[in-house]
């Protein structure tokens, strides 16, 4: 736990991280400005303060929860030679591949049980419930719900005994990759096609945020797009094309449920 490469991780892993995600979100939000794939339902103004407001309240909420984020938890579980990676030798780089290989199909796996278990998806579907689809969208997701998030990945890490800096590495690109495919952007239809195989783009994470029982049930994956795939979750295109399919649910279309204090309250409600 006190090698040098640790005790950076420590001292960094903060600043780093939200370098990296203010990063991200100034280039998706300049991106988005410049060159919109679709026509908002409800303009930026009326739905940032809460997509926004709730990534901060999230942040202090779940620093309250959990002082010790994934990655301390992979410092902690080092230290005690605790994990199925600690009892292979394995150089740090392939520990680090495998952790966010595993950690990816975890998190994809959370995603599929969040839709499926009628009172997860009562927290999910604030996710859900945004009528517009851009970079801000990415991040909002109900404080419950993150809380059950990390607990998850941080049970997953234990379990792994992953390496801190492969879990870092995950966390960045989780954040990052999430913003990306969220983004109100398009990309060339070649190179779409060729980047489906390495990452999820917005064009196939867009269709998972159709109004169609069927389509929001399909494209589960934020950062690998493979297990889509694999798990015959994968839909290429929805099917009234991509500017002709409505975004959101059925319910919570009042623009009012924009607003902070109603996001909050969605899992608690009908309508």
């Amino acid at each position: 736990m006190d090698s040098p490469l640790n005790t950076w991780l420590l001292a960094h892993e903060v600043p780093l991280r939200l370098g990296i995600f203010f990063g991200v979100l100034a280039v998706m939000m300049g991106w988005e400005a410049l060159a919109p794939r679709r026509r908002l339902a409800l303009a930026r103004r009326a739905r940032w303060p809460a997509n926004l407001g709730i990534v901060a309240l999230n942040t202090v909420v779940a620093r309250l929860v959990f002082p010790v984020a994934p990655v301390g938890v992979a410092l902690w579980a080092e230290a005690r030679g605790w994990g199925l990676l600690a009892q292979v030798d394995l150089p740090l780089w392939a520990e680090a591949v495998i952790t966010v290989v595993v950690l990816d199909l975890v998190i994809y796996g959370q995603h599929v049980m969040v839709h499926h278990v009628p009172v997860l998806w009562r927290l999910h579907r604030m996710h859900h419930a945004d009528t517009g689809f851009d970079v801000t969208t990415g991040a909002r997701f109900h404080p419950l719900e993150i809380l059950l998030s990390l607990a998850i990945k941080m049970a997953a890490v234990a379990v792994l005994g992953a390496p801190a800096v492969g879990v870092l590495a995950f966390e960045v690109l989780l954040n990052a990759t999430a913003m990306f495919n969220h983004g109100n952007v398009g990309l060339p239809a070649g190179l779409d096609r060729v980047l489906r195989w390495i990452t999820v783009t917005p064009d196939m994470h867009r269709v998972h945020h159709s109004d169609v029982v069927r389509e929001t049930n399909s494209n589960y994956g934020f950062n690998l797009p493979w297990w889509d795939r694999l798990f015959g979750t994968y839909t290429d295109q929805p099917a009234a094309g991509q500017l002709g399919f409505t975004i959101g649910l059925e319910t919570f279309r009042d623009p009012a449920e924009a607003r902070l204090d109603r996001l909050l309250t969605q899992p608690f409600r009908n309508n």
